[in-house]
């Protein structure tokens, strides 16, 4: 007898019902077409009986429509969608960006279609075509990478410290505007540094670049910050633990803001500044050299971040979150 894997033909199940009907048992009627008898019986467990009997014409048409059937991915389906995606992606958006502003405002031409950013994801990582456009994702890997941990830092005394665990409710719920979360981004080999800052609920970024990592240049970039916006969009900031926050008293005294620190090497608690830190380095990786920034090209920089459109905001950006709350004519950022 040969046992063979390739698909029943249409000869073997006639040969099949042939059998059954003269009510032979399914091992015999492996052995008389040459089959395994668990082919035989996968074959008739998949299709039942009708009146009684396996029918061949009623398998093989079965059969026929599941071989048509293919795993093709939706964005090889749909030229279209495809070339939507790869062009929001050259303008800086990301897959979740891409999906939930295709559901809520999609241009005519692809009205009704949608796609999720997990499939967007995969087309990246395990299509030929799709690697080419890794690249444009946020931080650039080829691969899909793990979260490793962070080498600890030498602890800094921080007077008039006050806990993370201290902080209002309503800071951590997002019930407000003006709660600030603060960081400074280093470069390879330099001293100047990026001070980043960013308001937890409408998701608006601020951006300054500094000569070093000095207390002193880090309070004068809050200042920057703070006076170019309106007074009522500040009520707190939250620190690391970083020797150049350590002035954060003057910022308290000066603007009767509040202000909390994270606990020792625990970073993820102000996760919305951190998120933007990563977003920045698709821009700005860690070997950018800052001294050929003018301080345009980094508004330019905070601007794009600032028109993105975000999921948590229904899909609207945090400049039109900030325009329709405090009624800026001339746009969330002031040069």
């Amino acid at each position: 007898m040969t046992k063979n894997n390739h698909p029943l033909t249409f000869y073997e199940r006639q040969q099949i019902e042939f059998y059954q009907r003269l009510k032979l048992k399914k091992r015999e009627i492996g052995r008389k077409i040459g089959r395994d008898h668990s082919v035989v019986s996968r074959e008739l467990k998949r299709n039942p009986p009708v009146k009684g009997y396996y029918r061949a014409d009623l398998a093989q048409a079965r059969a026929d429509r599941l071989a048509k059937k293919t795993n093709k991915r939706k964005l090889d389906k749909d030229y279209w969608l495809l070339r939507h995606v790869e062009e929001q992606m050259e303008q800086g958006l990301s897959p979740q960006q891409i999906a939930g502003r295709l559901k809520k405002s999609p241009p005519v031409y692809l009205k009704g279609k949608t796609i999720s950013h997990e499939s967007i994801y995969q087309y990246i990582y395990q299509t030929v075509y799709g690697k080419h456009f890794y690249h444009y994702l946020r931080r650039g890997q080829k691969k899909r990478q793990k979260r490793y941990g962070r080498h600890q830092r030498t602890k800094i005394i921080i007077p008039e410290r006050i806990s993370i665990h201290e902080r209002p409710l309503m800071v951590a719920n997002k019930t407000r505007y003006g709660d600030w979360e603060k960081d400074l981004m280093e470069f390879r080999k330099q001293r100047a540094c990026l001070s980043v800052q960013y308001e937890r609920k409408s998701m608006l970024v601020r951006l300054k670049k500094v000569v070093d990592k000095t207390a002193k240049e880090s309070l004068n970039a809050l200042y920057y910050v703070i006076n170019s916006l309106p007074a009522s969009l500040f009520k707190s900031m939250t620190f690391d633990n970083g020797t150049e926050n350590v002035c954060h008293t003057e910022l308290k005294r000066s603007f009767t803001m509040a202000t909390y620190f994270c606990d020792s090497y625990s970073a993820w608690q102000k996760g919305g500044v951190e998120n933007t830190n990563g977003l920045i380095r698709q821009y700005l990786p860690r070997q950018t050299d800052l001294s050929k920034l003018t301080d345009e090209d980094i508004y330019a920089l905070q601007e794009r971040l600032n028109n993105r459109p975000r999921k948590s905001l229904g899909y609207l950006t945090p400049n039109e979150i900030i325009n329709r709350e405090f009624n800026l004519k001339n746009g969330a950022l002031n040069p």
